[in-house]
This record gives structure tokens, sequence and C-alpha cells, in this order.
């Protein structure tokens, strides 16, 4: 268990530094070149540590469901999504929504059984764990709200400042 959660925590910090990057590089090239950057290069790393380690063993797959192999468009999906959100959003919002959806699809895929997962029975306490979280983004954006108000206050009061001055 010890060793699940540190990589859960490691690719938590991997997923927020890459938005980062991403974001810089959409700043600079658009959605489309980032997209392309991200999954290609992804690709190249992936497949060279993949011949590193299992060689030609990396190509032998088994009895796998064809729609499995969708799996690289639903990341052109997510890459173009999250840029364009990030770009219109803010970095820390947009990524706190992906978090807060992720969370509540994971749970209902569980809960539903879906897409080849194990049933698992959902029960109240989860769905108080997604209120509680979806409650804390609300008071993200609320407080948010608030910061950019008394900003815009003190700016105003700055400026009547000079004019009386």
């Amino acid at each position: 268990m010890i060793a699940g959660l540190f990589f859960a925590f490691i690719a938590g910090s991997l997923v927020g530094l890459q938005n980062i990057f991403n974001s810089k590089v959409n700043e600079h090239a658009g959605s489309w070149v980032t997209t392309t950057l991200v999954l290609g290069l992804g690709f190249l790393a992936s497949l060279t540590l993949g011949l590193i380690n299992d060689g030609r063993n990396l190509f032998i797959i088994h009895n796998m469901q064809i729609w499995c192999w969708f799996s690289g468009l639903i990341g052109v999906g997510v890459v173009v999504c999250l840029m364009n959100g990030i770009k219109l959003l803010g970095p820390t919002f947009a990524i706190l929504l992906v978090m807060t959806s992720q969370l509540g699809f994971a749970l209902l895929w569980d809960s539903l059984g879906w897409f080849g997962l194990v049933e698992v029975p959902f029960t109240l306490k989860q769905f108080i764990g997604v209120l509680v979280i979806m409650s804390g983004v609300l008071v993200f954006k609320l407080s948010e709200r608030q910061k950019i108000t008394r900003s815009k206050n003190r700016l105003i009061v700055k400026r009547s400042k000079k004019i009386i001055s």
C-alpha cells in the first residue's frame, strides 16, 4: 500500500509539473502543437524505455479488447481540453476541476462496473466525499472572486487619491 501511495503522489506531482510545461508551450505554439509535442515525445520516451525494459516482449499483447486501443485518442482529448481549460480558467482552477471531474467519473464507472471494472458498491461515504470536494471547489472559486474584488477596490481607491491630489 505504501508503494501505491508513493506512486500516486509522484504521479500527481508529475501531472502538475507537466501542466505547467504544457501551458508554457501552449502560450507560444497553440493547443495542437502542444498536444503533438506532449504525445509525440511521450510515445518516443515510452517506446525507448519499453524496449530497454521489455525488449521484443513489448509488442506481445494477449486478449485485449479492441476498445482499449483507443486510449491514445482519449489522450489527445485530455491534452487539448486541459490546455484550453488552463488558458481560459487559469492553471489552479482548471486542474481543480479536472481532478474533481476525474474523481466523480471514476466513482461513477466503479459503481456501475463499466469498461471492464469490478463493480464497487456506491456508498453514502463516497457520496459525501465527492460533495466535500465539490464544496472545496466552490470555496476556492468564491475566495478567488473576493480577492479580485478587493484588488479592484484598492486600485479604484489609489486612482481616486491620485485624482484628488
